[in-house]
């Protein structure tokens, strides 16, 4: 499923028109790029959580020549499926 389709899906589940299906769903994409931004979790109960965690600097390797690289720390978003949505999948 791609952007498209959940614009599509949220739509016709609504009864709302596409154009609106879209403006919600940027809308919830920016608030929760928003949060995450400032260090905030974002929760929906039931469906998962997203928040921002501190990959540290490391040592890696380059697969072609073998030598060794530096690789910068760095902010990653994680997200942990809540117990409906895995349940919905198992």
């Amino acid at each position: 499923m791609n952007k498209t389709d959940l614009i599509n899906g949220m739509a016709e589940n609504a009864g709302i028109t596409k154009a609106s299906a879209k403006k919600a769903l940027d809308s919830m994409l920016i608030d929760i790029e928003g949060a995450l931004q400032k260090g905030n979790r974002v929760s929906l109960v039931g469906f998962g959580s997203w928040s921002v965690s501190r990959r540290a600097a490391r040592d890696g390797r380059n697969p072609q020549t073998g030598k060794t690289i530096k690789i910068k720390a760095k902010n990653v978003v994680k997200f942990k499926a809540g117990s409906d949505l895995s349940n919905a999948v198992n």
